[in-house]
C-alpha cells in the first residue's frame, strides 16, 4: 500500500475536491484556515503526530459540509472548526418536515374552510415550512426559490385573487381550483424531495 509523503497537502486536497462548490475565494481562504491551524497546532503540541492533528480536524468531507452549509447562510458566524479547532455539526431539519408543512395543511383548511382557526393554522404552517425550506441545507438557493414560489407564493396569490373575484362560489369550480393547487403543492413537493441533497 502506497503511503503518502505529505499528509497535511493530500488532507487539504482532499477538503479542496469535497469543497468543490464553494466559491473559489471561501474554499481558498478555508484551505488558508485549516493549513495555519495545522501549524499553530504543531507548533503548540510538538509531541502531537500530524496523524493526530488531521483526526483531530475531521474527516474532509465533514469539513467541506460545513463550510458549504456556512457559505448558503449569509448570517453564520465565525465556522465553528475555527472557535474549536474541530468542524461543528449544525442541526439539521429533516426535509420531509418542511414539505408536509407546505402540504398538509392545505387539506385541513379545504376540509373546514368554515373554521377560521384552520386556516389561520393554514397559513401559519405554511409560512413556517416556507421559512424552513429557505434556511435548509438540502437543497440550492435556485431550488428553494422555485420550491418557495410554487408551493407557497402562488398558491396563496391564486387563492386571494380566487377570494378576490366575483367567481360564483359553486362546488364544482371550488373543487376543481382546490384539486389543480393540491396537485400543484404535491407535484412541488415531489420535486423538492427528489432533488434534496442528503
Amino acid at each position: 500500500m502506497k503511503t503518502s509523503a505529505d499528509p497535511v497537502r493530500d488532507y487539504l486536497s482532499a477538503v479542496e475536491r469535497e469543497a468543490f462548490a464553494l466559491p473559489a475565494g471561501r474554499r481558498q481562504e478555508l484551505l488558508a484556515d485549516l493549513a495555519e491551524h495545522i501549524e499553530v497546532t504543531r507548533v503548540e503540541r510538538p509531541d502531537a503526530t500530524i496523524g493526530e492533528i488531521l483526526a483531530e480536524l475531521g474527516d474532509p468531507r465533514a469539513i467541506a459540509e460545513t463550510a458549504l452549509a456556512e457559505a448558503g447562510n449569509e448570517t453564520a458566524g465565525p465556522s465553528a472548526w475555527r472557535v474549536t479547532g474541530t468542524p461543528g455539526r449544525r442541526r439539521k431539519v429533516h426535509p420531509l418536515v418542511p414539505l408536509l408543512m407546505l402540504t398538509l395543511p392545505f387539506l385541513v383548511a379545504t376540509a373546514f374552510p368554515d373554521v377560521p382557526a384552520a386556516q389561520f393554522c393554514s397559513t401559519l404552517f405554511r409560512v413556517i415550512g416556507a421559512v424552513l425550506i429557505c434556511t435548509s441545507v438540502h437543497w440550492t438557493t435556485v431550488q428553494k426559490t422555485i420550491g418557495v414560489v410554487l408551493a407557497a407564493v402562488l398558491p396563496t396569490v391564486a387563492i386571494g385573487i380566487w377570494m378576490l373575484s366575483s367567481i360564483p362560489a359553486g362546488d364544482t369550480p371550488a373543487m376543481l381550483a382546490n384539486l389543480a393547487t393540491l396537485f400543484l403543492l404535491a407535484g412541488t413537493a415531489a420535486w423538492l424531495w427528489r432533488v434534496r441533497r442528503t
